[in-house]
């Protein structure tokens, strides 16, 4: 039953992975492209927006500083005279009124002496005659006809700004005006993206000029303040034309662009927090991980619902495996589901009729492989004819071989060690029978009888005969080397012959054997009675039929045991054969 369940589970996680990712892949592939191109869409959008509310912010503050030097220029209209002029007085007084920025006014003739000085929170001077030609900002406005000075901070806390301005000619002289930047809050603080970006103006040197949150400009040039704000306008100097990200002041992520302020060399940056310009983007995730999340338990529910309809039938087909692989073919599985699944049983009923078949033609070839060659017995199979296995009567040879001194030795050897010995013997003598498509009919103890020629017909059966008598000799004497090792003294001799016998199947029923009767296998079965060790001998039927093809030895005329003349004995020198080969 464990079984059972481990297998079902490992088909129910196929199941639900193949639906799971059927679902999940296709949501997946448009929740990513549509965050992707979304995400394209938006930041163009964002860096198109910022950019246009930095150039805006950086248009209204010029403009606000394009309006006080308009003013000013009110004032170097008129060249000075050496009597005090107190119109000039009167105007400069009504444009404190008018500009509220302006902290102070201080009006220079040609020759850089001070003449009018007016100030909101200092006294007022009149024609004090001092020299200012080499103030800094008379200088800058007399090379530029409009200068602007570096911002400063009035008591370490609010920003100012010097302006100075020249008439056309040189005896108008030059207006320096110092402007509280405070008030350019009012244009920061209305500048607003989305719903909480805003913008801030830092000066070249990094310093804030303008911020909506003003108790940050009043903080002056404190480091710790100003850092965020200086990283934020390298951040986008690096980005060039693309939107910038980076952190404000509270750590927070942000998009920013900026645009210059060309005068005073200022720069108005506009942030919008990532989370806030990108919130669409973060939308459209959520709303596909939510798919996501729907879809894989869509996926699972039906994963489950199928592969729990199928644990019944995938058991009956389980277990009716088992039973026809532990060789019940008898057994047949009923499933009746209308679908692959029943076809899949019907395959399964086929195949164990088939296998009994299968299994029946097996017994069969083993039972032919006991005295024929492997190769004999898949050919008689594959017919279906054992036609081939009747007795006739055709030319053979029959070779015999048998171990020297084997009767002595099994008399003194223990008989784990004669079985280990006839073991090692039928071993290597069965592979070499094996590779030349003889027919093994007989052995018995150390003796073999194999028939070359039958029951299939060889060409040159002779030839073929006299290799395989030789290697069989070359392959024992390499055994009986390791055998007399062991102090165990065997030899090994080979008998064989060529002639007209009647060959086919003998026996009853349940056991049949097929071998070869007459005169030939009686004279080969002789000739190996009498070879002694590392003797091959063949009669000279043999060595007419090899006709020269291998080298026969003429040993004379010798008497065979149960012959009444003498019969003429050829050897076989199997060193020198194999050597040839």
């Amino acid at each position: 039953m464990t079984r059972h369940r481990l297998r079902f589970s490992g088909l129910f996680q196929k199941y639900f992975l193949v639906l799971f990712l059927a679902v999940v892949i296709p949501l997946a592939t448009n929740g990513v492209s549509e965050a992707w191109f979304g995400y394209r869409d938006q930041r163009t959008t964002v860096e198109q927006l910022l950019s246009v509310e930095a150039r805006s912010a950086a248009a209204k503050i010029q403009g606000f500083l394009d309006g006080i030097t308009n003013q000013l220029g009110w004032l170097v209209q008129l060249p000075w005279t050496e009597e005090p002029d107190e119109r000039r007085r009167i105007d400069a007084l009504r444009l404190l009124r008018q500009v509220p920025a302006i902290v102070s006014l201080t009006l220079v003739d040609g020759n850089g002496r001070e003449r009018l000085y007016v100030s909101r929170i200092g006294l007022n001077r009149t024609d004090s005659r001092a020299d200012r030609s080499t103030n800094e900002a008379v200088a800058g406005a007399r090379s530029g006809q409009l200068w602007y000075g570096e911002v400063r901070y009035y008591r370490d806390s609010e920003p100012y700004l010097t302006i100075a301005m020249s008439g056309n000619r040189p005896s108008v002289g030059v207006v320096v005006a110092e402007v509280n930047l405070k008030l350019i809050w009012d244009v920061i603080s209305a500048i607003k993206v989305g719903e909480t970006g805003h913008a801030f103006v830092l000066d070249a040197p990094g310093r804030l000029v303008a911020h909506p949150d003003i108790s940050l400009v009043l903080r002056g040039a404190d480091e710790a303040t100003l850092a965020p704000f200086r990283a934020i306008r390298e951040v986008i100097r690096r980005a060039g034309a693309d939107v910038a990200t980076s952190r404000d002041s509270q750590g927070n992520a942000v998009a920013a662009a900026a645009s210059p302020v060309a005068g005073p060399d200022w720069t108005v940056v506009v942030e919008q927090p990532l989370s806030e310009a990108f919130g669409p983007i973060y939308a459209a995730l959520w709303r596909t991980g939510g798919l996501l999340l729907a879809g894989a338990a869509f996926a699972g529910l039906l994963a489950y619902v199928l592969a729990s309809r199928m644990t019944e039938p995938i058991r009956r087909l389980e277990e009716g495996t088992e039973r026809i692989g532990a060789g019940q073919f008898e057994h047949r599985i009923h499933i009746a589901t209308g679908d692959e699944l029943q076809r899949l049983a019907d395959s399964f009923n086929t195949m164990a009729a088939e296998l009994a078949i299968s299994q029946e033609r097996q017994e069969r070839i083993a039972k032919l492989k006991r005295f024929l060659a492997p190769q004999v017995a898949e050919l008689v199979d594959r017919k279906g004819d054992d036609g081939v296995l009747e007795g006739r009567r055709t030319e053979v040879v029959a070779v015999f071989c048998d171990l020297r001194g084997f009767t002595a030795f099994s008399a003194r050897a223990t008989p784990d060690e004669v079985m280990s010995v006839l073991s090692e013997y039928y071993d290597a003598l069965g592979r070499i029978i094996t590779k030349y498509a003889a027919t093994l009919t007989t052995f018995s103890g150390d003796g073999l009888m194999v028939l070359v020629n039958a029951p299939v017909p060889v060409e040159e059966p002779a030839v073929l005969a006299v290799d395989l008598a030789a290697e069989m000799q070359q392959c024992v004497q390499e055994l009986i080397v390791r055998w007399r090792e062991r102090d165990h003294r065997i030899g090994f001799g080979v008998g064989l012959a060529i002639g007209p016998a009647t060959v086919g199947r003998i026996g009853y029923e349940s056991r049949f054997d097929y071998t070869a009767i007459g005169t030939v296998v009686n004279l080969a079965a002789r000739l190996c009675a009498s070879a002694a060790d590392r003797e091959i001998l063949a009669d000279v039927a043999i060595a007419g039929a090899v006709n020269g093809k291998r080298a026969m030895i003429s040993l004379g005329m010798r008497s065979i045991k149960g012959y009444d003349e003498e019969l003429p004995v050829y050897g076989i020198s199997f060193e020198e054969r194999l050597h040839t080969a």
